[in-house]
């Protein structure tokens, strides 16, 4: 499958506009990382521990352009520097620390609302202007429009405050020893359920409009008559022939809605203290940790053009339309 160069050509000048946004963008705060280290250090700031930090990341106090020109030479060689707030760890070190445990937050909860938001969709198109549509599509509506940081507090005070009934902050047990048993499998589930449930209801919302709509221009297409008059059970119209060619508008909402995604999980992993790249994110701000600010945008920023240009590549895979005029 290849795609047309034009489309490869907007893919780069993405990537190359956010590699110069990614370093813009951290500078553009007030402060610095020295002053930030030389504040925290308090009485401890004596003029050899304050030299001490100047020699050591004196360089993020060099022109910008001087500081451009080592980020795009750090960037050539797979180096994104060393981290000011963890130091003396990397920046490729912090990130691959945090990145698991987004990637499987995102993925989890993708998934979850992927499967539930089609089948709603689904059911709602197939029974439009029914009881159930006219409860599920405006609740979706309401999903869509409610802030994450809401449901977050929300479920972290009925769930883990009122209730008692999940654990409120961390990936797991801190108690546990990181292994391979049901034990450690187990806490890592319980941790996820409020940060996954959290980001679960924009997602549901989403799914569930785009393939209502989609599934309603889809109904009257000649293969769903043709599947009726096969004699066909009704799940397997629904879903054999209608739903499956309705997919394909979700699966570019799906790419669309990636940035949102990781929005999302920035303020769901501050408000429960998972210690995902959103969490690192926040720290890193906070400590005008530079290097970690920029390499944790263009991890997102990849993240996001890599969804797409999957996504441009299965359309092709579902439409054969798509395959043979891109041929």
């Amino acid at each position: 499958m290849r795609l047309p160069r034009r489309r490869l050509a907007v893919y780069c000048v993405a990537f190359l506009f956010a590699i110069v946004m990614n370093f813009a963008v951290p500078r553009l705060m007030p402060g610095s990382p020295v002053d930030s280290m030389i504040a925290q250090l308090g009485p401890r700031a004596t003029p050899a521990a304050i030299e001490a930090i100047k020699a050591r990341f004196g360089a993020i106090e060099q022109p910008m352009w001087q500081q451009f020109v080592d980020y795009i030479v750090g960037l050539a060689h797979f180096d994104l520097g060393v981290s000011v707030k963890y130091y003396p760890q990397t920046v490729l070190e912090v990130l691959g620390r945090s990145a698991g445990w987004t990637a499987f937050l995102v993925v989890t909860a993708i998934v979850f609302s992927l499967s539930i938001g089609v089948s709603l969709g689904a059911l709602a198109a197939w029974r439009r202007g029914g009881r159930f549509d006219s409860f599920v599509s405006p609740f979706s509506v309401v999903m869509i429009a409610v802030p994450p940081v809401i449901i977050a507090l929300a479920t972290l005070f009925i769930f883990g405050v009122t209730l008692r009934l999940l654990p409120v902050g961390y990936a797991y047990d801190p108690s546990l020893d990181p292994g391979f048993n049901f034990t450690y499998f187990g806490s890592v589930f319980l941790h996820a359920i409020m940060p996954v449930l959290t980001l679960s209801p924009y997602l549901i919302g989403e799914f569930q409009t785009t393939m209502r709509s989609s599934m309603i221009s889809v109904l009257g297409e000649d293969y769903v008559t043709m599947g009726r008059a096969k004699g066909l059970s009704e799940s397997a119209v629904m879903f054999g022939y209608a739903a499956r060619n309705a997919m394909l508008p979700v699966l570019t909402n799906l790419a669309l809605m990636l940035g949102a995604v990781f929005g999302g999980s920035i303020v769901t992993e501050i408000v429960f203290n998972y210690p995902g790249l959103g969490l690192t994110l926040y720290t890193a701000s906070v400590a005008r940790d530079y290097p970690v600010i920029q390499g944790q945008l263009l991890l997102m920023t990849m993240a996001t053009l890599g969804a797409n240009l999957l996504v441009d590549i299965l359309y092709g895979v579902v439409d054969p339309r798509i395959r043979e005029g891109r041929a």
